[in-house]
């Protein structure tokens, strides 16, 4: 019946005809099926795989099993037959080869991934083309090398490579990170992923290997540890820089504000004053570290009095300029000129500008700010007789930390951040500033551009009211509260001689006991005190009723954005950064007689 329904022949049709009609014509004509009764009868068996044909003609592929069948004397009497229709299983396997061979191209055709197969003792059966670019190996070079030469020298000499296999042998899959070793001996971080590959029967057939390199975002995530780490040491020593240079600021606005001093004491007190330039140097710093993390906000939009921006910085730059016998003066054009910017970061670079041209120039030299309006664009000029710069140095000079050694004012001294920040800042702007200079000692001329805004410039803008207003501010109580007695002292006394009543707590336990009596229209809190910081001070004295009216101020040595949002988030009406110019605390101040008079006074 089996043969009946498989080649479609039934017993009567069949019997008695040659079994070669189940053959293709070609193989009847190469006399296939007596060399299969020729070889059973030699072995006694013979089996075989092929097409076979139907009665209607159709095929199907068989296995057939031909034996001998042999009497009690050895004579060969016939031969039995078995054919099974493996038509179904060579198709799938005939599929399954062609998606292998699919995938096996894919895989060799893949160049960001190295994928290759290991044997069960890790030595290399295939090759993608992805391996050869990340490896540096050819297919030739490596088949047959075992994987363990891709690995250190000092992890393969402990073992690493074969703990792998291990593992992936018990837990079927292994992913890791580390250094890996290319043909040229260079190293490169890759992430490996190392499956166990078994086949029907569970046996270990190898180990498949995909590897990436990840050594550009390694390199960038240790940029940006590295930047983090940077700009946390920044913060930490700007604010330990700034401490200490808090009590001298308020120290030297003591002496100012006294009367009669002599020609010595005057003269003393502005050698002090040198705390201005000291703590210029620490925000550049800082700004250097939130430029590297892209950190800083402008106000780039801004309208910006072109006229107002160099009369600030020059008159800012007077002290420095006079001290060296130096004159600073302008060619402004006539007409109104307004730029759309940051007018606080603006400032800031032409600042730099001119201090840099001072600095850099001979004693009783001249220098120049030249303004003009240049295709649709704002151009200003800082032009001095100084050092000059080489033409190799005018694009390097914009580098962080650098700085041009062979000129006679390099004594000066500095960091070599001036600039840097000057074309960062600059740029945000979507601005430009160049260098050029004729030569050594004939002089440097920088230049920035700037987009004008579409709107007629205002008029210059005075000073905040509150600070021009100084004056009508009545006296006010103040409560200070810092650990370090020569800063709370010596504000203190910068306050008093502005007439208001003053109160030191130098911690935060002091500070609970005093508020409450002294009820103070202001409260001026240190942030990094023992014990109970500026935090928890704040925290406690906002609960008392009788402060319900009292404004308060945090004073740090730290200066970036975050501090400043948690400060605010902590209840505190402003952030003082040590060391506070005297021009802050005047125009504090006024705001907090502003906030009393709106209330009604006490």
């Amino acid at each position: 019946m089996g043969a009946q329904k498989l080649k479609g022949y039934s017993e009567q049709e069949i019997i008695g005809q040659h079994f070669s009609r189940f053959y293709t014509e070609e193989v009847v004509a190469r006399g296939w099926p007596a060399y299969e009764l020729q070889q059973a009868s030699l072995t006694g068996r013979f089996e075989d795989e092929g097409w076979r044909v139907c009665k209607d003609g159709s095929m199907f592929w068989s296995n057939v099993v031909i034996t001998a069948i042999r009497n009690d004397a050895g004579i060969l009497t016939g031969f039995a037959k078995i054919t099974r229709d493996l038509t179904a299983q060579r198709e799938y396997l005939e599929a399954l080869r062609q998606s292998e061979k699919r995938f096996r191209l894919l895989v060799d055709s893949v160049k960001d991934y190295a994928i290759f197969m290991l044997d069960p003792q890790g030595y290399v059966m295939s090759w993608n083309a992805g391996a050869s670019r990340i490896k540096g190996y050819s297919r030739e070079d490596i088949i047959g090398k075992h994987f363990s030469q891709f690995y250190v020298p000092e992890e393969a000499a402990a073992g690493k490579p074969a703990r792998e296999l291990a593992m992936a042998r018990q837990m079927g899959n292994v992913e890791e990170e580390g250094w890996r070793v290319r043909k040229d001996g260079t190293t490169f971080w890759a992430n490996v992923n190392l499956t166990a590959v078994y086949d029907e029967t569970n046996r270990l057939r190898g180990f498949a290997k995909v590897i990436r390199d990840l050594t550009e975002r390694r390199q960038r995530e240790e940029l940006e540890r590295s930047g983090e780490r940077m700009r946390q040491l920044l913060a930490t020593l700007a604010h330990e820089l700034r401490n200490p240079l808090a009590p001298v600021r308020n120290a030297v606005g003591v002496l100012k504000l006294e009367t009669g001093v002599s020609s010595t004491v005057a003269r003393s007190r502005d050698l002090i004053d040198q705390v201005t330039h000291i703590t210029r140097l620490v925000d550049a710093l800082l700004d250097v570290g939130r430029i590297m993390s892209n950190k800083v906000e402008l106000r780039r939009f801004a309208e910006v009095d072109l006229g107002e921006l160099v009369a600030r910085n020059i008159e800012a730059a007077r002290p420095f300029s006079e001290a060296h016998g130096q004159s600073v003066v302008q060619n402004m054009p006539f007409a109104p000129v307004t730029v759309r910017g940051d007018m606080v970061r603006l400032v800031q670079v032409v600042q730099n500008l001119l201090h840099n041209a001072s600095k850099f120039s001979p004693v009783n030299s001249r220098i120049e700010v030249n303004g003009r309006i240049d295709y649709n664009m704002a151009v200003l000029e800082v032009h001095d007789a100084g050092c000059g710069i080489p033409l190799r140095a005018l694009d390097s000079i914009f580098e962080l930390f650098a700085q041009e050694k062979n000129n006679p004012n390099s004594g000066e001294g500095g960091l070599g951040i001036g600039l840097m920040l000057c074309k960062s800042l600059i740029e945000m702007h979507g601005s430009s500033i160049v260098a050029s200079s004729e030569g050594p000692g004939r002089g440097n001329t920088f230049t920035l551009s700037l987009p004008l805004a579409a709107a007629v410039a205002s008029a210059p803008r005075g000073q905040p009211e509150a600070a021009q207003n100084e004056e009508d501010v009545a006296p006010l109580r103040i409560l200070l509260v810092d650990d370090n007695h020569d800063s709370a002292d010596s504000l203190a006394m910068l306050l008093e001689l502005k007439g208001h009543e003053v109160r030191i707590a130098y911690n935060g336990e002091q500070a609970l006991g005093t508020a409450p009596r002294f009820v103070p229209h202001l409260a001026v809190i240190d942030i990094a005190m023992p014990k109970m910081d500026g935090y928890a001070t704040i925290s406690a004295l906002r609960d008392m009723p009788e402060l319900v009216n009292t404004m308060y101020a945090a004073m740090t040595g730290f200066g970036q954005d975050s501090d400043r949002e948690r400060t605010r988030d902590a209840g505190f009406h402003a952030h003082l950064v040590k060391p506070v110019e005297l021009s802050l605390f005047d125009t504090l101040i006024a705001q907090v007689e502003e906030r009393r008079k709106a209330r009604g006074g006490d």
